[in-house]
C-alpha cells in the first residue's frame, strides 16, 4: 500500500509543546485536510508556537521537524 499521499513530510506545523535539545515536544501539523498533534524531535531545541517544517518521520505518530526561518 502506498502511504506517501499520508506522509507529513514538507509538511508546515506549529510546536505546541517546546522541543527541548535532547527530547520529544510536540507539534499540531496541516495534514489531510485536517490538523493533527505528533511527537517531535529536532537537531535544535524550539520554542513553543515557532513555526516547523517536518523533514522525515520516525514512525506514523512521531517526526523530525526543522524551525522555518522568519
Amino acid at each position: 500500500m502506498d502511504n506517501s499521499a499520508q506522509s507529513p513530510v514538507g509538511a508546515i506545523g506549529k510546536v505546541t509543546v517546546a522541543i527541548p535539545r535532547d527530547g520529544a515536544g510536540e507539534v499540531l501539523v496541516a495534514v489531510r485536510g485536517g490538523s493533527e498533534a505528533y511527537a517531535a524531535w529536532s537537531a535544535t531545541p524550539v520554542d513553543e508556537q515557532v513555526r516547523v517544517v517536518v523533514t522525515d518521520t520516525l514512525s506514523a505518530r512521531s517526526v523530525i521537524v526543522e524551525p522555518l526561518p522568519d
